[in-house]
């Protein structure tokens, strides 16, 4: 049984982001303080995450909520 991907953009920018700063999901999951596992349903968008994670993501590759949701094609903030 597969899980339907609720955030597809946000799933796609989140690992492209990542995997450009060559971290681990585990790297990911130290950041957020959470399994690796949790961490994985967010990367796969099988889970809402909140507010504060979307921060602390945003925050940490240093691009805006928007660029994240797929909101916007930007990866800077002032765009």
């Amino acid at each position: 049984m597969t899980r339907e991907t609720i955030l597809p953009d946000f799933s796609a920018k989140l690992k492209e982001l990542r995997k450009a700063r060559n971290l681990t999901q585990k790297n990911m999951a130290e950041l957020l303080q959470c399994t690796v596992r949790y961490y994985q349903m967010i990367e796969y968008g099988q889970i809402n995450i909140p507010v504060s994670t979307l921060l602390i993501l945003a925050n940490y590759f240093g691009v805006s909520t928007d660029c994240l949701l797929g909101l916007t094609g930007s990866l800077s903030r002032g765009e």
